[in-house]
Order: structure tokens, then sequence, then C-alpha cells
């Protein structure tokens, strides 16, 4: 026996298997819809081929990555259990309804399902944008049990947004308090700020902050935000037509540093 895992991943519509060893390191990857097993560590060659058998289909190519960026190299040596990237929208939320559904009946709406409708909504909205050079990393930790629901990196810059579940209602802003329907002020801008200069503090680079209100019927806003960026998530396209702040070389060194769970103050 090799010893070795495979380990399948589907983003975006394309599927990766990789191998990894007892440690967690990635030495190889098999990128079905190019037909080609790209190996990082040559003298395990025929370990790999036996560990991808079951799932190699028609004709492929084997040999090492073509190029291997920096942020590719960086993004491999992760331990699968540091890698954020496969984080699906709403995580956080997914694993505590997986393990605390609550009850059955209840006489209101479980508001963590709104909420997970909200970052679900606005993470299809966002990873949309893959095929123009950016990337999203979805639920996001940080120290503290905080977390940044959504952070996009792309040739416009960085940006951390926070969805809201606004469906069917009237908000109101006015900074830093937001307002929902007829319930209490709440100052949530202070959160969105707080969030992206959190992040920003990690990654040592300016991370913008965007509301995404989710469905609203209404948005009228008293106040202009200072800094916050206030968007519907029908809206969202529109981070992607800003652009020439970064390199897509500092794009993808960027999304490879954000993925890497200890980044944020974990682990190490």
């Amino acid at each position: 026996m090799s010893g070795l895992r495979v380990i399948p991943t589907w983003r975006h519509g394309q599927e990766r298997l990789y191998v990894c060893l007892t440690d967690g390191r990635n030495i190889a990857w098999y990128d079905r819809e190019a037909g080609r097993v790209n190996v990082l560590a040559d003298d395990r060659r025929e370990d790999v081929l036996e560990a991808l058998g079951p799932f190699l289909t028609g004709s492929v190519t084997v040999g090492p990555p073509p190029v291997p960026t920096p942020a590719e190299l960086a993004r491999l040596a992760l331990h699968p259990d540091d890698d954020l990237a496969p984080n699906r929208p709403g995580e956080a939320l997914l694993i505590a309804l997986d393990r605390d559904p609550g009850p059955v009946y209840r006489l209101r709406p479980d508001p963590r399902r709104r909420a997970l409708e909200a970052e679900q909504t606005v993470g299809e909205a966002l990873d949309r944008l893959d095929g123009a050079g950016w990337h999203t990393l979805h639920s996001v930790p940080l120290p503290g049990g905080d977390r940044i629901h959504h952070l996009v990196i792309g040739p416009g810059g960085l940006f951390a947004v926070h969805a809201l579940y606004a469906r069917k209602q009237r908000v109101l802003v006015a900074d830093p308090t937001v307002t929902l329907g007829r319930r209490d002020a709440y100052p949530l801008l202070r959160r969105v700020r707080a969030d992206a200069d959190r992040a920003a503090y990690a990654l040592t680079a300016e991370v913008r902050p965007v509301l995404a209100l989710v469905g609203p019927a209404e948005v009228r806003i008293t106040t202009p935000p200072r800094e916050v960026r206030v968007l519907r998530d029908t809206e969202l396209a529109a981070l992607a037509r800003t652009g020439g702040l970064l390199k897509p070389a500092d794009v993808e060194g960027l999304h490879a540093m954000a993925r890497d769970r200890g980044t944020w103050g974990f682990g190490g």
C-alpha cells in the first residue's frame, strides 16, 4: 500500500483530485477536464498513478506542472484542514445547523436559516466572478468566533462582503446603523468596517467593506456610509467592473495567502 489518499474537490464546475501524503501534504493532482496528472514528487509517480487508478478516465498526460507559480505551490503545500478555499457559502452556518437543527416546529423561522440563505445567495453571485480573474473565499474564520462572510480578491482589489437577509423588507441606512422594516436600528456598518479592517491587518493590504442586501423591497440611504459600499445582491457583478489595482500575480499571491487558515491567526 502506498499510504496515499485521494481527496476530490469540486468548485465552480471544475473537478480536481488531489493526492496527499499521510501528513496531509499534496504531491499530485488530477485535472479531469484537462486529462492531466500533475506530479510534484517524481519518485512517487507510480504510487500516484496507482492511487488515482480508479478515478482516471480516457488517456491522460502525466508529468510535472507545466509552469508552477509560487501561489500554486503555496496552495499545494497546505494541509486540507488549513485550506479555506473549499468552504461553501455559509459554511459555518451549515455546520451549526447540522449539529443543532433546532425544533421541528417553531413559531418563527430560525434566523440562522435566513442568514444562510443570504450568504448562499451572495456567495453564488460572487462565485460567478471567477471567470473574470476574481477569487472568492467564503466563511473566513476569525479569532474569537467571528468570521468574514465573503472575501473577494481580484483585479479591482479586495473586498470583505457582509450578507444581510432583507427579503421584501424596506432597508434604511443611516451610518452606522441599518434598519430592516420595523425592527430597531442596529449599528451593523461598524461590524462591516471592522471585518474589512481585520482582513486588511491579516493580509497587509487594503480591504474595502461591502454590505450586500439580499432581496430588499426598498433601500434608502439617509447618511452616506463612510467607506462602506452598499449593494443589492443583484448588483454584485459591478465589483468585477473595477480593475487596474492588482496584477494577476498579485491576485494569485493574495489568494494563496488568504486561503491559508494560519494567516487568520489559527495554528502554527
